[in-house]
């Protein structure tokens, strides 16, 4: 059974509640009309659990590999200046969620959250590269131990609200709930600029299950020395 996020049960129940309201008045007075706003009702309210849907999916969990954290399709892989987490280049791999994905993010790889931050700002649409930078959006830092990654939270045009769960602080199992962006937007990922990147543009991915990169850097060297005792 698919669980829905817990933003989504004011909607549904809400809509679920005109719905019943409608249909008992419709049962005691009769009339087209009102039957046909309680249809509408119900039916918003199963738009709305279609929308805020929760999937738990199983997906591969190694710390050399990074996830997608979001469901939907690459839209853009380029190396960038990241300032804020990273300190310098990185690969950012843009992911676009349409109104028919998943909308609840999941942590790529696990580690202490060193980075929290929210910007207001515009609302282009996602997939434009100025969304990036200039709409509004939430930031959360990951460090492994061994590298850093950024999870960036961006609104799109019908996307007015972003939650982040994870507080400055927190530790985060990969393949953890850590926000949800309403209706429609864009999650970016920063990686160090060594790591391998294994998604290509076009392609659909699905959050905590699709492998966006692999550690084969710095990062996987101090994880087997690590292992071997090294250090």
């Amino acid at each position: 059974m698919i669980s829905l996020a817990r933003e989504g049960y004011p909607f549904v129940l809400g809509a679920l509640s005109v719905a019943a309201i409608l249909a008992i008045a419709g049962a005691v007075r009769g009339g087209p009309l009102i039957w046909a706003t309680a249809v509408v009702a119900l039916l918003c309210s199963l738009a709305f659990a279609f929308f805020f849907r929760d999937p738990n999916p199983p997906g591969p969990r190694n710390p050399h590999l990074l996830l997608a954290p979001a469901y939907g399709r690459v839209v853009q892989i380029r190396e960038v200046d990241e300032p804020l987490v990273l300190q310098g280049r990185a690969i950012r791999v843009s992911i676009f969620l349409s109104i028919f994905n998943v909308h609840v993010q999941r942590a790529p790889i696990g580690g202490q959250v060193v980075h929290r931050s929210y910007k207001p700002g515009s609302f282009f649409v996602a997939w434009r590269d100025a969304a990036s930078e200039s709409n509004e959006q939430a930031a959360l830092g990951i460090d492994t131990g061994t590298d850093r990654v950024l999870v960036r939270q961006i609104a799109g045009v019908i996307a007015r609200r972003i939650h982040t769960y994870p507080e400055q602080g927190d530790t985060v199992e990969q393949g953890q709930r850590i926000g949800l962006i309403r209706f429609g937007s864009r999650v970016d990922t920063f990686l160090p600029p060594d790591w391998t990147v294994k998604v290509r543009v076009g392609e659909s991915v699905k959050a905590a299950v699709s492998v966006l990169a692999e550690d084969t850097g710095i990062g996987a060297k101090r994880r087997s020395a690590k292992g071997s005792g090294g250090g």
